[in-house]
């Protein structure tokens, strides 16, 4: 695991280089602008501006706002949102082109109600913040020289307006719109903007604008190549049969013709007309060529730890009369993704089956790593998206309430082999149904599946996220309370739209243009016209009981999910990153900042009150930020062995959530710093491919295995009773089958027959899997919760000896240390390993990669365990 410092971002950054990350590239020219200002509206001084960003990162760097994650200056800086702002920059006019050459002014990205003037003449207006804008300009417009000037008027404002047009204020729950100083009106869904910006149970109200992704010129040919789809038709170990989409744009009279090269060997080719009846003609001069082509011996794309994720450069090379006046390229994998749902014997199954193979499911809801999206760097993406990997995951769930994320983020995760459920941006909300409304969500949709369909990565797009369930319309009783709220011609015209978006416009523009990737309208659901419950046998599940429900943690286990898509647990960040926006006075959980710091209500006291229950009161605020941890990776780790113990009634297990876009107390493993909290740790172990996991019941200790690997192979289980100081007192080894994509009992042992009531508290079994002198598995399980135990202090010996780039850090303990925690000051360098508890008399050795000094490794090393936080 590698944090986030200069060296990693230089390295990042050459890689990326080398590889070329990019899911499209064209041979189009492009020129990217400089020199952009900006200014609020009304007033005469212009500042530097930086694109992609937006507003308040502009302000920030020109020093005019204080930085928003400071403490509760937050507060201070609500006004933002609510005036309008300029931007402009200048430009040369581009040199003399030729005659079969335009000129597209392209914007990826406009946040979000935006007029765009070219030499003080308008030439476009933006009101989707998801979508990219792509301006053809007239030669007469241009000068010498050019000032491209964006007028954006203000999001919230905007907002009212059209919520005020439109005539019916609509749920949304987690608009923060007291925070924002708009009383009850809840904005946010009247514009198709980033949701989380206006306030969720775990980010800031930030709402912002600006220039969020590029902004550049190109030159392109007066026909060029629009698009090109890869479809996938059949596979088999000798073949993969695909077909390449091709979408023009322009107008020819010159023979054409089409190439199509796989890794730079020529598959096809096609010599064409564009008024032939082989060209399907669209509108706006948009003409689709298909073209088939197969790859021999195919090199499958696997999800992380099922393969490898081999990717295929897919170029397609237009030329007239012979020569080539366009050229795009695209990656893709070969991959066949099917989501199974088939009646059985419990009810129906939900499942995904890549190239043929049953998928269980494991990793994390993402979310934008950022409240302002446009600063996070490839250092940043590479990092989240690698630490998934890192930690076993092999799917992460981007929810509705973000952002389409950047092609970065689907090059990564093509790049490490994790599947993404993409939502759309829909969330925790009831939306417009008018006109002008639908045609955005067409047009979104439209873009962005397009955007990113052929990233082998893509495993569902799901329509929503929740909103099903807050609305219940098929159960008068269920729900959040929202269509209480409304008569019945009110409730008519809000299910209408929400019937429209989600089961008409979606699922027909994923059919239509990313046949073979699978529709789900709302997560959770049982299934059109079913709601999702607890008791469900078919379609996925949230489950809230613990956490929300205030229900005990060992709840996890007594739900039963087909596909477990969110549940989570919360905690604080370490002290070391919770020092980054505090003053010491803040140091207590229900400080003013600290509050500030967790936006859910129940925040704070509910973490206070399951670790009451499960931990010793900790001494002092930094040990209590430590042991909230360890209660949130415990919560966590209970409820996925439950999840993959019920393999295959259960297929997969997402928890909320993998990330932070801000400094904050919430459910996230990694916080916003990048440090990995204890549950990414845990999540490491509980996700690996083959794992030994413990059930106790009043009666039993059931023991089992759970393997993802196709062969059942047979392995040795050994297991030790002993207690806190090493004394053996039972043990047994035996032989164990752990059988291919199973779950397996693998022992049963009756409490009676152990000496184990009478050590629940001064006990613990450590079990190992192991096949020859190879270990599969450790576990280590205790008898009772951790404040019952009585913890011997653990007498730690530490070493450190330095090898060439790296530290290696022995640990050895007299007694049993129960999660010792590794801590590097001012996040200097970082752990593979952490939170792990050591036996008596164990050495556990940590290799850390820096290039440090040994003093100021040393010096900047501490540590932190259990039995040393929460000493009575």
């Amino acid at each position: 695991m590698k944090h986030i410092h200069k060296h990693y971002k230089l390295f990042a950054l050459l890689i990326l280089m080398i590889i070329g990350f990019s899911s499209s590239t064209s041979a189009q020219e492009i020129t990217y602008f400089h020199n952009w200002q900006f200014r609020q509206a009304g007033t005469i001084k212009w500042y530097d501006a930086k694109v992609p960003g937006c507003i308040h990162t502009d302000l920030l760097q020109n020093g005019l706002i204080e930085d928003p994650f400071y403490r509760t200056n937050e507060e201070l800086l609500q006004w933002i949102d609510k005036v309008n702002w300029e931007y402009k920059c200048s430009f040369r006019k581009p040199s003399t082109r030729s005659s079969d050459q335009k000129l597209l002014l392209v914007f990826e990205g406009l946040d979000t109600y935006a007029d765009v003037y070219l030499n003080g003449r308008k030439i476009h207006s933006n009101d989707n913040m998801f979508v990219k804008s792509e301006i053809l300009i007239n030669q007469e417009f241009l000068k010498d020289d050019n000032e491209l000037s964006i007028f954006f008027r203000s999001p919230v404002m905007t907002g009212l307006q059209k919520m005020q047009e439109y005539g019916l204020p609509l749920p949304a729950d987690n608009d923060q719109s007291e925070k924002g100083g708009m009383g009850p009106n809840k904005v946010s869904i009247y514009t198709r903007k980033a949701p989380y910006q206006y306030g969720w149970d775990w980010g800031p109200r930030l709402v912002t604008t600006g220039i969020w992704r590029d902004a550049y010129l190109k030159i392109v040919p007066d026909l060029k190549i629009n698009d090109v789809f890869i479809e996938q038709g059949e596979i088999t170990d000798k073949s993969a049969a695909l077909t390449a989409s091709v979408e023009l744009q322009g107008v020819s009279g010159n023979d054409l013709e089409i190439n199509i090269f796989a890794d730079g060997k020529n598959v096809a080719g096609k010599s064409l007309k564009l008024n032939s009846p082989e060209v399907l003609k669209k509108e706006n001069g948009v003409y689709l060529i298909t073209l088939p082509f197969t790859i021999s011996s195919p090199k499958l794309w696997w999800p992380n730890g099922q393969g490898e994720h081999p990717l295929y450069d897919i170029t397609v090379d237009l030329l007239s009369n012979g020569s080539s006046i366009d050229k795009k390229t695209v990656k893709t994998g070969i991959k066949k993704i099917r989501l199974i749902r088939n009646t059985d014997k419990n009810g129906e199954t939900f499942y995904f089956e890549v190239n043929g193979k049953p998928i269980f499911a494991k990793g994390a809801n993402y979310i934008p790593n950022d409240v302002f999206p446009s600063r996070v760097d490839t250092a940043k993406y590479e990092y989240i998206v690698a630490s998934a990997a890192q930690a076993n995951m092999n799917m992460l769930r981007v929810w509705g309430g973000g952002i389409y994320e950047n092609d970065l983020f689907y090059d990564l995760c093509d790049k490490y082999g994790i599947l993404v459920w993409q939502d759309f941006m829909f969330a925790c909300a009831m939306y417009p149904g008018n006109d002008d409304f639908l045609k955005e969500v067409a047009s979104e949709a439209n873009y962005n599946i397009k955007r990113l369909r052929n990233h082998p990565c893509i495993a569902l797009w799901c329509g929503n996220n929740e909103i099903e369930q807050a609305w219940a319309q098929y159960e008068e009783n269920r729900g959040w309370g929202w269509k209480q709220r409304y008569n019945s011609s009110e409730r008519a015209i809000i299910w209408k739209a929400y019937d429209t978006v989600f089961h008409v416009i979606l699922p027909q523009k994923v059919r239509e243009l990313a046949p073979g990737i699978p529709y789900w309208h709302s997560s959770p659901s049982a299934g059109m016209g079913k709601l999702s419950s607890h008791t469900n046998t078919s379609g996925d599940m949230h489950y809230w009981g613990v956490w929300h429900g205030n229900e005990p943690i060992e709840s996890y286990k007594n739900y039963r999910a087909r596909f477990m898509s969110e549940y989570g647990f919360q905690s604080f960040p370490e002290y070391e990153s919770v020092k980054n926006y505090t003053k010491p006075e803040d140091w207590d959980i229900y400080s003013p900042v600290m509050l500030a710091h967790q936006r859910s209500m129940i925040g704070n006291k509910r973490i206070n009150d399951y670790l009451a229950e499960w931990y010793n009161q900790p001494q002092s605020f930094e040990d209590f930020l430590y042991v909230s941890q360890l209660l949130q990776a415990e919560a966590i780790k209970t409820a996925i062995h439950a999840h993959r113990t019920d393999r295959p009634y259960c297929m997969g297990t997402l928890y909320w959530q993998l990330n932070d876009c801000w400094p904050v107390a919430s459910w996230s493993g990694i916080d916003y710093y990048g440090r990995w909290k204890a549950l990414h740790y845990f999540a490491k172990e509980a996700f690996k491919n083959q794992i030994i996991t413990v059930d106790q019941t009043n009666e039993k200790i059931n023991i089992y295995g759970i393997s993802d690997i196709d062969k059942t192979s047979e392995a040795s289980l050994r297991i030790n009773l002993m207690d806190f100081n090493g004394a053996t007192l039972w043990n047994r080894i035996m032989t164990v089958k752990l059988n291919a994509n199973s779950a397996t009992l693998l022992t049963s042992i009756d409490l009676k027959k152990l000496p184990a009531l009478q050590h629940k508290t001064d006990a613990l079994i450590s079990l190992s899997l192991f096949r020859g002198d190879k270990i599969i598995d450790t576990e280590i399980h205790y008898l009772d919760k951790p404040k019952n135990l009585k913890l011997p202090f653990p007498g730690l010996s530490v070493h450190i000896r330095q090898k060439p780039g790296k530290f290696d850090i022995e640990i050895t303990s007299k007694s049993l240390c129960k999660n010792l925690m590794l801590i590097s000051e001012g996040n200097a360098y970082a752990f593979p390993d952490n939170f792990f508890d050591i036996l008596p008399g164990e050495t556990k050795v940590v290799t850390v990669t820096t290039d440090l000094s040994y003093d100021e490794f040393e010096k900047k090393l501490s540590y932190i365990h259990l039995q040393q936080a929460c000493t009575h």
